[in-house]
């Protein structure tokens, strides 16, 4: 014990922060020979302020100067880990911040890397070992393990490294936000690694991750298997949310003439009340027998035939689109072959081999989180009540599983709070809000108070808890210049319920709770 501690407080005298943003060569020369078990540095590069080009043409502009450092980790020796962290040469915060990646990932997430440097974070991201596509690792079992946990572990602690070589610091508040498969990095960290980071923002979160891509191939085989009349096209989904609408805006909690859902558990709707084509007349404002079928289908949600067991959450109400792409398939690659054919999917018998062998490994659904909680660590999640990719019903599942092992939602709340989004679509864009800043651009008409990384770091460092955000709707892709409307959102059980008075005014709402404790939950079996 006392050899530890004189080693520890040698070490400390010889780390003196860094004062002034050059980097000498004897320094740069430090970080290419840091030595730890099976990482290679790769490159380290000093970028001045202004444009970047990455290795693989993506341009970059106005960054500030960095530090630049890619490496690699095998933590066996199949596994092929590419990570990076850029580092801030001037006005760095203080702080280290993990970010997620997408899909399937296998490339480094380069705007995230932008977004972060520019905020003064030391900012790093990872291909998730499955480079150079997740479709190509068919023959690789350890990379999907890299993918489900271990990846973003490694980035993690690598990184930490690296910036203790150059900022000379050893002290800091560390950070992760991630959605969609950034989410699902988002809770794992959380799940099994709560040391790594102080606060951590999950988005949309893709953490039941073998039973989501099954609901994919449910609803493929309703909208494409027995003829081309059961297919749903753009138009028609817009029309059937059209329908939706009038039926159920008003009733909701949302103002009398909005374009979205506040909360669609309120909705009740029938497909079979749909307007339906004669035969052989199918247009875009009615539906053929086979179209009300595949909805009816859809909105059940995927079920073992055998048991009639719930697989998964059905796509919520509401929504303009419906999923229909063969590229989140890879995974039932990894299990069934390059020849997968999802028609043939049974989703009682193949259902529990992918779960045999993925689930372990890809799904974040372990809803005891004391050790994070313990440690004085925080959890911000959202999603967006029109996602039609990670329906928003099975994130609210899992945060009500929390709550239960808690032992209620005051003892959630000390340290995990969840933002269910009005109108947003998957991870931003929807019909409704889609800005609260969790895209890290600190947009200009953004109010920084109401920003979620902020907020975070607030009740992280200052013990001040979100009790709401101003969320923004702007018009489509514009972030600058045309704001729609804006209104406050709350952590769930709370929806934004309009009062009175402009609707595009936040005064015009207030939190209300609403009914909680009735999502339609997956079976047991199927939260492992």
């Amino acid at each position: 014990m006392k050899r530890y501690f004189i080693l520890n407080f040698l070490t400390l005298l010889l780390i003196v922060p860094r004062v002034n943003a050059e980097t000498t060569k004897d320094e740069l020369q430090q970080i290419r020979t840091i030595k730890l078990q099976g990482v290679t540095i790769t490159e380290v590069e000093d970028v001045p302020a202004g444009n970047f080009t990455t290795r693989g043409g993506e341009k970059l502009t106005k960054l500030p100067a960095f530090l630049r450092v890619a490496f690699t980790s095998k933590p066996t020796p199949e596994s092929n880990i590419r990570c990076e962290i850029w580092m801030p040469k001037k006005k760095w915060n203080g702080r280290f911040l993990g970010t997620g990646n997408g899909g399937g990932a296998g490339h480094i997430n380069y705007s995230a890397l932008q977004s972060g440097v520019k905020r003064g974070f030391a900012t790093a991201n990872t291909d998730m070992g499955t480079s150079p596509d997740a479709h190509e690792i068919i023959d690789y079992p350890e990379r999907w393990a890299d993918f489900g946990y271990r990846s973003t572990h490694e980035m993690t602690v690598v990184s930490k490294t690296i910036m203790q070589v150059y900022y000379k610091k050893s002290t800091y508040y560390s950070y992760f936000t991630g959605c969609s498969t950034g989410g699902q990095q988002a809770l794992m960290e959380a799940q099994r690694y709560p040391m790594d980071y102080n606060g951590i923002i999950a988005g949309a979160p893709a953490n039941n991750r073998t039973h989501l891509h099954t609901f994919f191939v449910w609803n493929l085989i309703a909208t494409n298997h027995g003829g081309d009349i059961a297919v749903l096209s753009q138009k028609k989904m817009e029309f059937l949310s059209k329908l939706v609408m009038k039926n159920c805006v008003g009733k909701d909690g949302g103002a009398p003439g909005d374009n979205f859902l506040t909360d669609p558990s309120v909705c009740k709707f029938n497909p079979e009340s749909l307007p339906k084509c004669s035969d052989g007349n199918v247009t875009d404002s009615c539906f053929a027998r086979a179209q009300i079928k595949a909805l009816i289908k859809i909105y059940a949600g995927p079920i073992n035939p055998r048991t009639g067991e719930r697989i998964y959450s059905p796509l919520p109400l509401g929504g303009t689109q419906l999923e229909k792409t063969l590229s989140h398939f890879y995974l039932f690659k990894w299990v069934y072959g390059k020849d997968f054919d999802y028609i043939k999917f049974d989703f009682d018998s193949d259902m529990g081999k992918v779960d045999s062998i993925l689930g372990p490994i890809l799904n974040a659904n372990n809803p005891d989180l004391n050790q994070i909680k313990n440690r004085g660590g925080k959890i911000l999640m959202y999603t967006g009540t029109a996602d039609q990719i990670v329906p928003a019903p099975d994130a609210i599942n899992y945060y009500e599983r929390v709550i239960e092992a808690q032992g209620g939602l005051k003892e959630t709340h000390d340290f995990f709070r969840f933002f269910l989004v009005p109108g947003m679509g998957h991870c931003g864009g929807g019909m409704g809000l889609n800005d609260f800043d969790q895209g890290l651009l600190l947009n200009p008409k953004q109010n920084s108070t109401n920003d979620i990384l902020t907020a975070m770091i607030r009740w992280v460092e200052k013990g001040i808890a979100p009790d709401s955000l101003i969320a923004t709707a702007f018009t489509c892709c514009d972030t600058i210049n045309h704001v729609r409307f804006q209104r406050p959102i709350f952590p769930y059980p709370k929806f934004p319920n309009y009062i009175d008075g402009d609707p595009n005014s936040p005064s015009s709402f207030k939190g209300v709770v609403h009914d909680w404790g009735g999502t339609l939950a997956p079976a047991g079996k199927y939260l492992k």
